[in-house]
């Protein structure tokens, strides 16, 4: 036989093997899962991204895995999602963020966001090159859940607020929509903190059952109407650099998928993250644009007093987290420390960029 032949021979075999491979794999019964999410419906970026993640995933498998995606609401509230993921029956997955569940898990609001935390790239640098991301699925194994990285907000903005915030003291009493840890630092300056799902945010709002509220970015917020409720927009975002929402899946879902599946879901995953700070990007300037020049709103940074105090209070309530729960120190040693080993660098490199950036 000579070389021709023998090539000849190889392909052909290689394609018998693959129209094998293909036939076998359209002959497999797809797995299909239901997904819940704790955003409302038709949501930018949130929900919308989750249902380009679920068809991403159909079309790299070739429909052998389908998920079906459910809005907040539609299939199970917002927040019942940690115990139907973790339970398994209703659903397989959720997208949402971790730090609606502290009562759940004391150290979830972390693997969310941190108050004058991490940004959108120094958390995901965190999660798969520091290890976030090992500790956070050894913590979430004894509730069934197998957490993937899958969207963020970046930057987010500081909140609306139906009245000027001029010092600490306008703080007290103040009845504040927010999750989180950042949460616990305005309760600590005094403020009365209410967490109500996005669904709900605009109402209570309007009708001053909160005098003032936090939900995301300038896009998200625009879609909620909050701009109609409240007409100041404070920044910065120091209670959430940003925030990362997951696909939470069922432990024992996760480990019945064959391997290709699963580098799938994790490619599909990683795409969501990169293409969702992509896109906020772009949506959020043009949703600040029309907030400030077509809707009336009034742009204000925090007074430097008050972004003092709450940095204090920040320090103070990781400091009493950690010291409550082992997993929340665990957490933040790897957080802290993987903050000190990168400062220098982001100092010289971004930081130092964006202030030379600036015109004189």
């Amino acid at each position: 036989m000579n070389r021709r032949e023998v090539i000849g021979t190889v392909g052909v075999g290689i394609a018998a093997v693959a129209l094998a491979s293909t036939g076998a794999r359209a002959a497999e019964k797809p797995i299909r899962w239901k997904m819940s999410t704790s955003y409302p419906p038709k949501f930018p970026i949130l929900q919308d991204g989750c249902d380009a993640m679920a068809k991403k995933i159909e079309t790299m498998s070739q429909g052998r895995l389908k998920i079906d995606v459910y809005a907040a609401g539609e299939l199970i509230g917002p927040f019942d999602v940690f115990d139907a993921v973790s339970q398994g029956k209703a659903i397989q997955a959720a997208s949402t963020a971790a730090y609606y569940f502290p009562g759940k898990v004391p150290v979830a609001s972390l693997f969310t966001a941190c108050p004058f935390g991490f940004t959108p790239d120094e958390v995901n640098a965190w999660m798969y090159y520091g290890g976030g991301l090992d500790i956070y699925r050894d913590i979430f194994k004894a509730y069934n859940i197998y957490p993937i990285p899958h969207l963020t907000t970046g930057t987010q903005m500081g909140g609306w607020f139906r009245k000027e915030i001029n010092s600490v003291d306008d703080i007290k009493g103040l009845k504040f929509r927010i999750p989180g840890l950042g949460g616990k630092v305005m309760a600590k300056l005094g403020a009365t903190v209410v967490l109500t799902p996005g669904g709900e945010v605009f109402t209570a709002l309007e009708r001053g059952v909160i005098d003032a509220c936090e939900w995301a970015s300038p896009v998200q917020d625009l879609r909620l109407g909050l701009c109609q409720a409240a007409k100041y927009y404070y920044f910065p975002g120091w209670q959430e650099p940003t925030a990362t929402p997951d696909l939470w899946v069922n432990l024992k879902a996760w480990e019945a998928l064959p391997p290709d599946l699963k580098a799938i879901v994790e490619a599909a995953c990683i795409e969501s993250l990169t293409m969702s700070n992509a896109q906020g990007i772009v949506a959020n300037s043009l949703a600040l644009q029309e907030l400030v020049e077509k809707r009336g709103v009034i742009l204000k940074k925090f007074p430097d007093d008050v972004l003092v105090a709450l940095r204090e209070a920040s320090k103070e309530v990781l400091e009493e987290e950690a010291k409550a729960d082992p997993n929340t120190k665990r957490v933040l040693d790897s957080y802290t420390q993987f903050q000190d080993k990168i400062r220098h660098f982001r100092d010289v490199s971004e930081i130092a960029y964006y202030k030379a950036r600036e015109p004189a």
